[in-house]
């Protein structure tokens, strides 16, 4: 989270089942379906739904999938590997 607070956004990977690609809102949580692969994403920052706390996501499948291009992943229990690889770079100043 300090990272994401001191240089703005991370990017992570998770793995993505059958049911992730028809979320549409709320928090999203694995049910059921089976793996269909690895995902690289963007994460932009958290919160709380529900008293669900969760990572906020940007996708990059479009604005009409999801909510606006959203998402939202469970915080905290590393839901599909979310928190496994986090990635984050900080620029050259000087060449």
């Amino acid at each position: 989270m300090q990272e994401l607070m001191q240089n703005g956004p991370v990017e992570v990977d998770f793995e993505v089942y059958a049911d992730f690609p028809n979320y549409k809102s709320g928090v999203y949580q694995h049910v059921s379906g089976a793996l269909l692969g690895g995902h690289a994403v963007r994460l932009l920052g958290w919160g709380e739904e529900n008293n669900v706390p969760y990572w906020l996501i940007a996708n990059s499948w479009n604005s009409d999938w999801g909510d606006n291009g959203y998402f939202k992943i469970v915080r905290g229990k590393n839901e599909c590997g979310i928190e496994n690889d986090v990635n984050a770079g900080i620029p050259k100043t000087k060449y």
